[in-house]
């Protein structure tokens, strides 16, 4: 892929962690004219600073793929976008909408960051070996400017709705590990404001599930939610002194 990348870009930047493809690709252009184009940097992508790019293509290892989406959505400056090939699971995950059974924390993260939009099927007789799984590719392209939300916040959130997202969000809330979580967020709130913190679990909780049954939350799914109900629920929490980070 990568030889067929340098007959049209100007330039590319290869990253590979295995040493002895780096050997071979650098075996296949010595040489020729697409050496001059290349430069490859050899090591864990998700360990390594990224380099300028305007465009990403990867055949991706499947073990890394959510890490890598997310290093690549957060990565600045923005890219253009970015032609990747995943697990076709994977795949489907990143462009599942509300009320698909593979709807889930990633398909809302990746679609409030980027537009996401499958591109083809690779069956596994396209490799040799074949893959004991089916593959796809989509292009991912960042939203610049991105939505203006804390995204510590908002992923804090998202992690408890998804937790069971067949579960209502009432039944998710009045979790005790949650309400730990935000009664020890809400203290953390007041001391740094300069609040008074009268608060204990019991308070939180009654507060939380007020707050979710007076806006209609209370008994609906995460599975059924989309990015706006989401982006509404936080603000909700947020205006209310609820917080996830």
């Amino acid at each position: 892929m990568t030889v067929k990348l340098l007959d049209i870009a100007k330039k590319v930047v290869a990253c590979e962690v295995d040493p002895r493809m780096v050997a071979e690709l650098t075996k296949r252009i010595q040489g020729t004219p697409q050496y001059s184009k290349l430069s490859i940097r050899v090591g864990d992508i998700l360990k390594s600073e990224m380099p300028y790019f305007d465009v990403c293509v990867a055949n991706v290892p499947y073990q890394i793929s959510s890490p890598l989406v997310f290093k690549l959505l957060l990565h600045r400056p923005f890219f253009r976008c970015a032609v990747l090939m995943f697990q076709l699971e994977f795949a489907q995950r990143l462009v599942a909408k509300p009320g698909d059974p593979l709807y889930c924390r990633l398909s809302v993260n990746t679609q409030l960051l980027s537009k996401v939009e499958h591109v083809m099927k690779v069956g596994k007789n396209n490799f040799k070996p074949p893959p004991k799984v089916e593959s796809a590719v989509v292009r991912i392209e960042p939203y610049n400017p991105p939505p203006p939300i804390n995204f510590q916040e908002w992923d804090g959130l998202l992690r408890i709705c998804f937790v069971r997202k067949n579960k209502t969000l009432g039944a998710s809330f009045r979790s005790k590990a949650v309400l730990e979580l935000l009664s020890k967020n809400y203290k953390t709130y007041c001391a740094l404001n300069n609040m008074m913190d009268e608060s204990d679990e019991e308070s939180i909780k009654d507060k939380v599930i007020k707050l979710l049954t007076d806006s209609d939350f209370v008994e609906k799914r995460s599975r059924t939610l989309d990015i706006d109900d989401f982006l509404k629920l936080l603000k909700l929490f947020n205006d209310n002194n609820i917080h996830f980070s």
